[in-house]
């Protein structure tokens, strides 16, 4: 399943996926900036993606980027609902592939967590003090009109005309990735937001073919991959974000998942990055502290039981404990996300770690020149 050589450590050896190469398995997670004007990139996006190229990630996802404007979660979320917005994302795509690595976007819907307050504003629904920021709320929906909690809106239950008209806007906001340059995309389907409400019973009260059983809960996300896969050129790696589990009574469950992954294999989808929780509030709801990789058994049940490539992350800090993962067969790529924030260069250093760049061979050679002489240096004043 995975490409192996004992010379190196696994994390730092290619993996090959249709017709793109990464160079090595950290992948740098989409991580939401809120930092957009009506879905447009800017600089902080270039400066804040580009580092992670500088930093060694063998690929880069650009965050969840809306496929349509009610999609957004907050006034500041990307959109990828227009050439204009490809256009503002090619300079990031460009310089991300000039540095060896891999450019890729997350294409997303909202769903009933539209429409919200950036986090560091509240991150509940838009209120007066976001008004007066010019932030005026908008209508959001899902499958059906359950909102997620007692003080959140009310979401307009989707009849089957407007299902379509979003799965062929996933369709469209392909179409204007591969024109921007990205080499592999990702269907967010995780974290309460709409493709995840159609999965789990939690939030699925449809008696249609959108809802019901298993298979009619699918349907929308299955259909939706079946457009993306259609129009995403056929030697472009796709994943698909998912929620394991629900973590919650009577919620989509790891054996759901199981069928779903079968499935969506069968339509052509290349790895599943293994999430979990959302559907009911905040991702890392818990009751008791997270541990270091505490996703990381969830990936392995799944890849396990489908046969098919996995991306882990959730608390994985340290280059060891990525190599452990990969070594024993629990995910085929490594998810660096928060982290990646504390420390932008977290692949470059995790090779020093391994002995695998020691020389800093692979570093931009504006950077790698130097720091070969800083390190002799260092050696001679016994600082190393």
């Amino acid at each position: 399943m995975s490409e192996t050589n004992d010379s190196k450590p696994l994390l730092f050896t290619p993996l090959t996926l249709g017709e793109v190469t990464l160079k090595n398995r950290v992948v740098i997670s989409p991580m939401c900036q809120y930092s957009a004007t009506n879905g447009l990139a800017n600089d902080w996006h270039s400066i804040h993606l580009g580092q992670y190229a500088l930093g060694g990630s063998g690929l880069v996802f650009c965050e969840a980027a809306a496929v349509e404007e009610r999609g957004r979660i907050t006034h500041g979320d990307l959109g990828i609902w227009s050439a204009e917005h490809a256009t503002a994302l090619k300079p990031i795509v460009s310089f991300i592939s000039a540095q060896g690595s891999v450019p890729g976007i997350q294409i997303a819907h909202a769903g009933r967590k539209a429409s919200m307050q950036r986090p560091w504003f509240g991150n509940g629904p838009l209120e007066e003090s976001d008004f007066r920021r010019g932030e005026k709320p908008w209508d959001i929906v899902a499958p059906s009109p359950e909102p997620i909690n007692e003080k959140s809106l009310m979401p307009h239950e989707l009849s089957i005309r407007e299902i379509k008209e979003i799965q062929e806007a996933f369709a469209n906001a392909t179409r204007h990735a591969n024109t921007a340059g990205f080499e592999v995309l990702e269907i967010h389907s995780a974290h309460g937001y709409l493709s995840h409400t159609f999965l789990s019973p939690l939030s699925n009260l449809r008696n249609d073919i959108y809802g019901g059983d298993l298979n009619g809960r699918m349907r929308f996300t299955l259909e939706t991959v079946e457009k993306v896969r259609a129009v995403w050129p056929a030697g472009k790696p796709l994943f698909v974000r998912i929620s394991t589990i629900d973590g919650a009574d009577g919620g989509w469950t790891m054996e759901d998942s199981i069928a779903l992954t079968n499935e969506m294999k069968i339509r052509g989808v290349d790895v599943i990055d293994c999430s979990s929780g959302g559907i009911a509030g905040t991702v890392t709801a818990s009751r008791e502290p997270l541990p270091l990789g505490f996703r990381v058994s969830l990936s392995d049940e799944l890849r396990r039981n489908n046969n098919i490539l996995t991306m882990t992350h959730g608390l994985i800090l340290h280059a060891n404990q990525a190599e452990k993962i990969l070594q024993s067969g629990d995910a085929d790529l490594i998810g660096i996300a928060r982290e990646a924030l504390y420390n932008p260069y977290w692949a470059r250093h995790a090779a020093n770690e391994l002995d695998f760049d020691e020389n800093y061979s692979d570093w931009p050679e504006q950077y790698g020149w130097w720091l070969t002489r800083r390190e002799a240096h260092l050696k001679n004043i016994g600082v190393r």
